[in-house]
């Protein structure tokens, strides 16, 4: 065959150095052609993590089998001989940024293992990485001087592939090896050492001026700007542009999280808090002003113990094998009742909506609650025949309403239909109905009923957060700590709120919040016991009960509409939000999901649920492949077992997600 001159830039050569030419053939395969280059430049080093970057196709050379001919190369190719592994600067959850080494050549999904094994953070698949919002030119030189934690220098294993197998030991249900409290790899050095107190430990909230300059999304549009920059996961940094030194966000995606256990992810639950404790105090997220003070307490409370309890997130193997028993044994004794009936109020029926139960005034019903519905009939006496009415709570969305001090203790359930969900308000009399009724309301939701073994629990967790709404005045008017700085505990709205008056207090003290302090002292007085990782847990706990949790923005144009609207992707279901007004139009759930498929020549995604009902849209303010792959993701995530926990089935992972790129 012919021989034929190619150009190949050698990295390491410089970039003031001339690209090499070598002379090939069309049937040399990608091997021999590397072979060649590392002959010619006559240099000894350790080339095995070096790898060929096809420029204007921009893809990578990685299958050293193919031929040239094969793989399309001819003599205008333009090829770099370039490391496989590059330094990446990552912007954590918590604020801070690390340097380190990530795969520049294998999908963003297997990057995103490996950078979660060397941060010795469990299940990867929650995670990915999104490019950070544009931010003002004046703030570059800030960010220059911004510390860095260097990781480059901790020792990876060269090559995508070997990395993905070393990455998938320390997968889900898999145990790191620990060495002094912490992985192996980070006990090297001092330097290691202060990574792993970073990453693991809740650091110090910044200044005032460093969160007033923070970036907060005024609206949902904004939101939608910042969920369209998440990298597509079955593509290499490489092809999304991603270059050598550039800064990412490392960030939980999908807020479906799997075996949360803190005696081996102390750096996984440290960063999900940061992540929901930003998430709250620039607003991302809303909370009323009860749920506001506790979030102030708890991250009052956290602060403190961190800097006093650095191993504190560690469980005794003792209590664990203690646990395991009492549940054990919980599941035995339990089972003997699987329904409850109570005296409960619920707004009256309308008649122009028999299926929706509106806020026209509440009466009292007799309720039953068996197995996963609850039907209600009109007295006690009546309670053995045929109900009002019996609802299926399976798949149904759960929320509560509660203000402890006004006595209030509302549910708001969501229950799907056909056309979309109906929604259905309960009132309890007070906190131990609630309680009972609530936990009995989302185990139903997941298709359990009041005979699991998680009900109990359930309650006792409910019973648990309403203790810290109660007001301890007397407690919190014996401490008091100036020195607070609630510009870091709360979110500028109520931090407006609560501002003091000139009247009110000295001029300098006009920074320090004192009408604020006292509110955040006494709910503290409720959450001063608790232990680090049992403040951490509740701190998740109660973001996780917020409405809004874990829904993710997209600005899309329904078929048949002329108007943009707004798309919710939830871990349970899709969301249709009015623009304008911000009022839920329409609620699909997952589990009510036919089929979806995208038109990649339109860019159109199309849904098929149960009823012959049938949804397509176009995505305005992102691709549609990010909207595809949240779907997929979600449905993904939902695939999960304990009994699968120490393996992730990535090839699954892609097929849902890929779409036409799928590996």
């Amino acid at each position: 065959m012919a021989v034929w001159d190619l150009t190949v830039a050698v990295e390491e050569l410089g970039p003031e150095a001339p690209p090499l030419s070598i002379s090939v053939t069309s049937d040399l395969h990608i091997g021999g052609v590397i072979l060649k280059i590392v002959e010619k430049t006559q240099m000894k080093k350790d080339w095995s993590d070096h790898a060929l970057w096809w420029e204007q196709k921009q893809q990578w050379l990685l299958r050293p089998a193919w031929t040239l001919d094969k793989c399309g190369i001819h003599a205008d190719a333009r090829l770099t001989f370039t490391p496989q592994h590059k330094p990446l600067r990552l912007g954590l959850p918590n604020g801070m940024t690390v340097r380190l080494r990530a795969c520049f050549s294998g999908p963003t999904f297997r990057t995103v293992m490996g950078i979660c094994k060397l941060l010795s953070m469990r299940h990867p698949e929650e995670l990915s990485l999104l490019r950070p919002v544009e931010e003002k030119k004046k703030k570059k030189d800030k960010e220059a001087q911004e510390e860095v934690y260097d990781l480059t220098g901790v020792p990876l294993t060269s090559g995508a592939d070997e990395m993905y197998r070393h990455a998938a030991l320390c997968l889900s249900g898999s145990v790191p090896n620990l060495y002094n409290g912490m992985p192996a790899h980070f006990a090297d050095s001092p330097q290691t050492e202060a990574v792993y107190k970073m990453l693991s430990i809740s650091q110090p909230p910044p200044a005032p001026e460093v969160i007033a300059k923070m970036y907060r999304p005024a609206s949902v549009v904004d939101k939608a700007h910042i969920h369209s920059r998440w990298l597509d996961s079955s593509r290499s940094l490489m092809q999304q542009g991603i270059q050598e030194n550039d800064r990412l966000w490392l960030r939980f995606k999908y807020y479906t999280f799997h075996e949360l256990e803190p005696k081996y992810d102390a750096v996984r639950l440290t960063q999900l808090y940061e992540q929901a404790r930003w998430a709250i105090l620039l607003e991302d997220i809303d909370c009323t002003e009860e749920e506001m003070m506790l979030f102030g307490a708890l991250q009052y409370h956290i602060n403190k113990v961190s800097q006093s309890e650095p191993q504190a997130m560690m469980s005794c193997p003792a209590m664990d094998d203690l646990d395991s028993a009492l549940q054990s044994l919980e599941v035995k004794m339990e089972g003997e009742s699987s329904s409850m009936d109570m005296l409960l109020t619920s707004p009256s029926i309308s008649a122009s909506r028999p299926k929706r139960l509106t806020l026209k005034g509440y009466k009292q019903y007799w309720f039953v609650f068996k197995d996963a519905s609850i039907s209600y009939f009109k007295s006690k006496e009546e309670g053995f025949g045929e109900p009002i009415q019996k609802m299926d709570l399976k798949g149904c969305e759960v929320a509560g309403d509660v203000n402890v001090a006004g006595q209030k203790f509302c549910i708001k359930l969501l229950i799907p239909s056909p056309e979309g969900m109906n929604e259905v308000y309960l009132r309890c009399e007070n906190e131990q109905q609630y309680s009972r009724w609530m936990a009995a309301c989302r185990l139903a939701a997941k298709g359990k009923s009041l005979a699991d073994s998680s009900f109990s629990s359930e309650v006792k967790n409910i019973q648990a957060f309403l203790s810290m709404q109660h007001s301890n005045p007397g407690a919190a008017s014996a401490q008091n700590d100036e020195n607070i700085n609630t510009h870091s505990l709360v979110s500028p709205r109520y931090h407006k709120k609560y501002k003091p008056k000139q009247v009110d207090c000295l001029p300098w003290q006009n920074s320090l919040g004192i009408r604020l302090t006292p509110r955040i002292l006494e709910a503290y007085q409720n959450v001063a016991q608790l232990s680090l990782t049992d403040a951490i847990l509740r701190f998740l706990q109660i973001w996780q009960a917020l409405p809004d949790f874990g829904v993710s923005f997209f600005v899309v144009r329904f078929k048949g509409s002329r108007k943009d609207e707004v798309l919710g992707i939830a871990p349970n279901r899709l969301i249709r939000i009015d623009l304008g007004v911000g009022d839920v139009v329409k609620t699909w759930r997952y589990n009510n999901m036919r089929q979806w498929n995208v038109n990649w020549d339109i860019r159109q995604v199309a849904i098929e649920f149960d009823g012959n009902v049938n949804i397509a849209f176009g995505c305005v303010t992102a691709d549609c492949k990010i909207v595809h792959e949240y779907i997929g993701g979600y449905i993904f995530m939902s695939t999960r077992s304990r009994e699968q926990s120490d393996t992730l089935n990535e090839e699954l992972f892609h097929k849902l997600t890929g779409g036409h790129e799928a590996l």
